[in-house]
């Protein structure tokens, strides 16, 4: 296979090692060119040679390159995977969540819902729209996949930016429920099958079949999938917020609490401050032990002492970038069960313009969304919420104007007023200033 597949922002030790491991585990892709891309010529050349090193393990499987000139990686490009963040993340994702809790704000995260969402989407959506519009006009015919967060706010700027790029956008928040799966049916993952629909961070099972048999096993996941989260709750995953949820709109999100929190202005009453901090705690401990794991590989490189077996596990990440592009390459006509793409009617009963999270297929002409019809009404009342903030953030950022990008934050749930929303506002663009777009 000779395809050409370009990975930007490949200096992160978050996102690319993933894609790193399952491209070397792919038979499909062998002969492949990998191009990594990044702004970070240091970051980027720790990665490339430590890649050198894994090729050469596996007989030189791929073709490696790596460059700072975007245009010049684009060039030719069939897949491209982008993982890009702006400035120091965890410093900006600290403010994102503090400086609007600060001036009464009720968000609980900050990450990709809520104000502090709306400004780490102002942040990075500028350098993605120039990215995929740099991918446009050099290799109009490449498919996109993202990895950025905020995922449905990138995914919207993308789908108003280009015209006729075909894109994607990925996220491994399914994984939540994935894994519990199994233990609850005593069945293996392959025999089920679920559908989903609604916004990434806050979309819900719909559906679960048995594949072996056909049989619908909605109605047994309902009746049981309480008592069994309730015994299994974990702060950072299924708990409090949830079975909340899961009770009132009778709809199950597998969000786990901190991200489904984001989007609801009664997310607070059901979370607790700790396990938010914690967990951007948590997140940028692990991000700085995966820096120092790579660190020490780069340097025992350098020193003639890199490990026979090398970096690269023998397992897939979960992660399923690499398997849906096999699946176009194949023309497989897989089953993809949560992938963000726009709307263009799977649902209709939200906008569509919309970058929805649902259940997909994948053959040689990309993917296809599987039609939902109607959403429940309470559940299609609560996303079409969050759509409208969207729709504001992604207009505010695109056309730089500061009566709409106010407007986005005073009518967010987690703001409520126009006050607030002055006071984050001007506060957020002293304080991140460089990193955010000149509103006028």
């Amino acid at each position: 296979m000779n395809k050409k597949i370009v990975l930007i922002g490949a200096g992160s030790t978050s996102f690319g090692p993933p894609m790193f491991n399952d491209i070397y585990l792919s038979d499909v892709l062998e002969g492949s060119t990998i191009v990594l891309n990044d702004i970070n010529k240091e970051k980027l050349e720790m990665i490339y040679d430590l890649l050198l090193a894994e090729n050469e393990k596996h007989n030189n499987k791929f073709s490696i390159e790596r460059t700072t000139d975007r245009s010049k990686a684009l060039k030719g490009a069939d897949f491209i995977i982008n993982s890009i963040e702006v400035g120091d993340r965890m410093k900006l994702w600290r403010q994102d969540y503090e400086i609007p809790k600060k001036h009464g704000s009720t968000q609980i995260l900050g990450e990709c819902g809520g104000p502090g969402g709306t400004f780490h989407a102002w942040r990075i959506i500028p350098p993605i729209v120039e990215i995929v519009k740099d991918a446009e006009n050099i290799c109009p015919n490449a498919f996109f996949i993202n990895f950025s967060n905020p995922m449905s706010r990138v995914c919207l700027a993308i789908k108003r930016s280009v015209k006729n790029l075909k894109f994607i956008g990925l996220c491994h928040q399914i994984d939540f429920l994935v894994k519990h799966l199994p233990i609850l049916f005593n069945k293996p993952i392959t025999d089920l099958k679920m559908k989903v629909a609604g916004l990434n961070h806050f979309a819900f099972l719909l559906e679960l079949e048995e594949l072996s048999t056909g049989k619908n096993l909605m109605p047994f996941f309902n009746t049981n999938a309480f008592n069994y989260f309730k015994n299994k709750e974990d702060r950072f995953e299924f708990s409090t917020l949830t079975f909340e949820v899961f009770k009132k709109f009778r709809h199950f999100s597998y969000a786990g609490d901190n991200h489904l929190g984001e989007y609801l202005q009664f997310g607070e009453e059901f979370t607790e401050t700790r396990d938010m901090i914690d967990w951007i705690n948590f997140i940028d401990k692990e991000g700085e032990l995966r820096f120092k794991r790579y660190l020490r590989y780069h340097r025992r490189l350098k020193k003639g002492t890199y490990p026979k077996k090398g970096m690269l596990s023998t397992a897939l990440s979960g992660e399923r970038a690499i398997p849906i592009i096999e699946a176009i390459i194949n023309n497989m006509n897989s089953y993809e069960t949560a992938v963000n793409i726009p709307n263009n009617n799977i649902v209709d009963n939200l906008p569509q313009d919309l970058i929805l999270e649902c259940s997909i297929t994948v053959d040689k002409d990309g993917v296809h969304g599987v039609k939902i019809g109607s959403l429940p009404k309470n559940i299609a009342a609560l996303l079409r919420i969050e759509a409208t903030i969207q729709d504001l953030c992604v207009e505010a950022v695109l056309r730089k104007s500061k009566d709409i990008a106010i407007a986005c934050l005073a009518i967010d749930p987690n703001v409520g007023n126009f006050e607030m929303a002055e006071n984050i506002f001007n506060e957020m663009i002293e304080l991140q200033k460089g990193l955010l777009p000149n509103f006028k």
